[in-house]
C-alpha cells in the first residue's frame, strides 16, 4: 500500500492546484467582515502550493500528498465559509487568517506556555513511569512485594487522579510540584499494571536455561525478565502519555497558573477565540510529537523484536 501512494503522483499535484486556488479566492475575493492577515495568509497558501510543486520528486513527500490534497480542501473551505460568507457565528468561529494573526503577534506568550507545559508533562510523566515499572517489576518478581503492594494498586489505581486535585493543591503549596504528582499518579497505573503482567508472563523456560549458566536473581530481572517484558512496558507507557495529557489539561485550568491549558482559559475568559485554537493546535502537535519520540524510542530498544511487533 506505502508503495502504491509513493508512486500515486495526482495526489500532490491536484494537491498543489488546490493550495493555487485557495491562494487566490483568499486575495482576491473580498472578506465579509475584517479579518486581519488575509494578504499574509494568501501567500503562506502560494507557499506551500510552489513547495508542494517543487517536491514531487522526493518519495517520502509524495507519500503524503493525499493529506496536502485533504488539508488544502479544508483550508478553501474553511476560509469560503467563515471569511467570504461568514456563515458561522463570531467570535467562536474565526478564519483561517486570524489564527495566522494570533502566531505572529502572540508567538512569546505562546512558546512560553509550550516551554511551561513541556516541562510539567516530562516530569511527572518520567516520575510517574519510574515510579510504576519499579513496582510492576516488584509485583511480577515477588511475591511478597505483591502481597502488600496488590491491594493497593486495585483500591487507589482507578481512581481518576483529577479527584486528588483539591487535596493536594490544599496541601502543597507550589501548584507545580502538585501538577506533576498528579500527572505521575494517573501514569504510574498504566505502567505499573502492565509491568506486572510482562513480568509474570515471562516463559519459564527463559528462566531455567539462564540458571543452568549459573545466573543469580538480579541477573535473571536485568537480563531476562525486564528484555522480555518490555514490550508490555510499553504499552503501559503509551497509555501513560495520553493520561498525562489529560491531567496536563486539567492541572493548568484548574491550578497552574502557566501553560498552554492556562492560556486557553484566559483566552477563553476573553473571548479570544482564535487564541483559544491557536493553543489547541500547538497542544496537538506537541502531544502528537511525544507519541512519535515514543515510538522512536520504542523501536529502537526493541530492534530485536521488530519481527513480532505489529503496531
Amino acid at each position: 500500500m506505502k508503495q502504491i501512494v509513493k508512486n500515486a503522483y495526482w495526489p500532490q499535484i491536484v494537491g498543489a492546484v488546490a493550495w493555487l486556488a485557495t491562494a487566490g479566492l483568499t486575495y482576491f475575493i473580498p472578506n465579509a467582515d475584517d479579518f486581519p492577515r488575509t494578504t499574509t495568509f494568501a501567500v503562506v497558501c502560494l507557499g506551500i502550493a510552489i513547495l508542494s510543486a517543487i517536491s514531487l520528486p522526493l518519495n517520502k513527500v509524495r507519500y503524503y500528498g493525499a493529506w496536502i490534497l485533504a488539508l488544502a480542501l479544508f483550508i478553501g473551505i474553511w476560509e469560503v465559509v467563515q471569511a467570504k460568507l461568514l456563515l458561522l457565528p463570531r467570535p467562536f468561529f474565526g478564519a483561517p487568517q486570524e489564527l495566522l494573526d494570533v502566531f505572529i503577534t502572540d508567538w512569546a506568550k505562546l512558546l512560553n506556555s509550550l516551554a511551561h507545559s513541556m516541562m510539567l508533562l516530562v516530569g511527572g510523566y518520567l516520575l510517574g513511569c519510574i515510579i510504576g515499572f519499579v513496582i510492576g517489576v516488584g509485583m511480577g518478581w515477588s511475591k511478597l512485594f505483591g502481597y502488600w503492594a496488590h491491594p493497593v494498586l486495585r483500591f487507589l489505581g482507578p481512581l481518576p487522579p483529577v479527584a486528588f486535585l483539591p487535596l493536594l493543591f490544599a496541601v502543597i503549596p507550589s501548584s507545580f510540584v502538585a501538577g506533576e504528582l498528579l500527572m505521575a499518579f494517573a501514569a504510574s497505573f498504566p505502567v505499573a499494571v502492565l509491568t506486572w503482567s510482562g513480568i509474570a508472563g515471562v516463559n519459564p523456560s527463559y528462566y531455567d536455561v539462564a540458571k543452568t549458566m549459573g545466573a543469580k536473581p538480579l541477573f535473571l530481572i536485568r537480563h531476562v525478565a525486564i528484555p522480555a517484558a518490555l514490550p508490555f512496558v510499553f504499552v503501559g507507557m503509551f497509555m501513560a502519555l495520553g493520561s498525562c495529557f489529560y491531567m496536563l489539561v486539567v492541572a493548568e485550568m484548574l491550578g497552574v497558573k502557566a501553560g498552554l491549558g492556562f492560556y486557553m482559559q484566559w483566552a477563553q475568559g476573553w473571548a479570544a477565540y482564535p487564541n483559544m485554537y491557536a493553543a489547541l493546535l500547538i497542544m496537538a502537535v506537541m502531544c502528537t510529537s511525544f507519541m512519535t519520540l515514543l515510538f522512536k524510542v520504542r523501536n529502537r530498544l526493541l530492534r530485536w523484536q521488530k519481527e513480532s511487533i505489529k503496531w
